[in-house]
């Protein structure tokens, strides 16, 4: 039985630490009082094995099993 994976496309932000990036993923959300759409960001800190995706890189990420105490993504694409 395998588990349905979380996976989003994103741009690399990081990469200075060792075998990890961080991640920046955009989304748009509609208000729900103004009906005005905002561009909301969120930060992953993702496993980068070899440190293969470099800054500026667009990525695809996965949900993974806890590697960290913040890293719950690997890199799938880079």
């Amino acid at each position: 039985m395998e588990t349905k994976r979380k996976e989003f496309t994103g741009v690399v932000v990081s990469d200075k630490m060792q075998d990890s990036a961080v991640v920046a993923i955009s989304r748009y959300v509609k208000h729900p009082k103004y009906k005005k759409y905002l561009k909301k960001t969120s930060k992953f800190t993702v496993h980068n094995p070899g440190n293969l995706a470099k800054e500026g890189d667009k990525v695809t990420i996965r949900s993974c099993r806890p590697l960290s105490k913040t890293k719950h993504f690997e890199i799938v694409t880079a």
